[in-house]
């Protein structure tokens, strides 16, 4: 059972927490349609997909910042109450500070449930629809995928690339298709100067197309200057959207992962590390809550400004890790997981130092 304490903070906790999404998201959509409104007149974007653009701008934007508005929520009301004094009054009562802790831990709880729903199953419904959005109308025109130097493995056999991709057009240059057989030999390789996806036909068109078959020791060749036939794959298969792995949920992107490890993609830790972000999500409203707390349950002579521009200050700081070890995950050999655990790992501890230094 919740004690009057339990439910006083846990009110405070919640409602602040509200209250802070409900001032600040509709601020970030003013200020983004401020800025895009001109795009997307001039690209002639429909009244009803700017409404729902904005819808998922809402859900997408508001997640990204949820543990931002947690952790200034926090430190927000619990300094009003140290400048109240009814912090001092609760642990001279003989509360502990373990037990006054309690409520914001039953808090974080219900906002990591609730993260955790959202990020792996709502956001990425959102996700999609925002970047198509902004591809299509706000960006248009740039390109919303890796368009060179493209391979990809289809399964154990079978490979291709294309030194250029056209997905307006749906048209890949220098294409060269390689099968190799049970011993890991070249069965065949077909080279085309470019692959054309016809939809009319729902072929593929091979322009300068040849085709080298390997029996033994023969090698025999064929050529056309244009052939229709069909491939064991998708044309989007070539490359996929920079922004794939945040548009498909908690068991789609499992499945993903799966496939283009098995492809053997050149740029899996991407997506695995979206998915390890996703996972520790919920983990880090638990550590930044502690910090939050320890940080604004004593009182400063500066008040609450001092305690909120060390908030901002921690915030900003956990951001810029999270950012950099991403960042070294996406573009080198580092791992994904240590690149999600790393930030959490100093983190954490920096909450139990705080928490210690705040009992005492």
């Amino acid at each position: 059972m919740l004690s009057i304490l339990d439910k006083y903070i846990l009110k405070r906790y919640l409602a602040t927490f509200s209250l802070m999404l409900l001032l600040f998201i509709p601020i970030g959509i003013m200020v983004n349609l401020a800025e895009q409104i001109g795009k997307m007149i001039d690209n002639e974007a429909p009244l009803n997909e700017i409404l729902i653009y904005y819808l998922n701008f809402t859900i997408y934007i508001g997640n990204l910042l949820f543990p931002i508005f947690l952790f200034l929520s926090v430190i927000f009301f619990t300094s009003k109450l140290a400048n109240n004094t009814e912090i001092v009054a609760i642990l001279s009562s003989g509360v502990s500070y373990g037990r006054f802790l309690r409520p914001y831990l039953i808090g974080a709880s219900i906002i990591a449930v609730l993260m955790f729903f959202m990020t792996m199953f709502i956001v990425p419904s959102a996700s999609l629809g925002f970047n198509e959005f902004k591809f299509k109308y706000l960006k248009k025109g740039k390109q919303d995928r890796i368009t060179t130097n493209i391979f990809n493995q289809l399964n154990e056999r079978d490979f291709i690339y294309v030194s250029s991709f056209d997905p307006a057009r749906q048209l890949g240059n220098n294409f060269t298709f390689e099968r190799f057989d049970d011993k890991n030999e070249l069965e065949f390789k077909i080279a085309a100067a470019n692959i054309r996806w016809v939809e009319k036909d729902s072929t593929y068109r091979l322009t300068s197309y040849s085709k080298r078959t390997i029996k033994g020791d023969t090698a025999l060749i064929e050529s056309k200057r244009r052939l229709d036939t069909l491939f064991p794959f998708k044309i989007n298969d070539l490359t996929q959207v920079s922004y794939v792995a945040e548009t498909k949920n908690l068991y789609e992107l499992d499945a993903f992962i799966k496939s283009q490890r098995r492809k053997g993609a050149s740029n899996i830790n991407t997506y695995v590390l979206v998915k390890y972000k996703r996972w520790a999500l919920p983990l880090t409203a638990f550590i930044l809550t502690i910090i939050a707390v320890a940080v604004s349950s004593v009182k400063r002579r500066g008040g609450m400004g001092v305690n909120l521009a060390f908030g901002i200050l921690v915030a900003f700081v956990f951001v810029f890790f999270d950012k950099v070890f991403g960042t070294l995950a996406e573009q080198s050999g580092f791992s994904p997981l240590l690149a999600v655990v790393i930030p959490n790992v100093l983190f954490g501890a920096l909450a139990l130092y705080l928490l210690q230094n705040a009992k005492r």
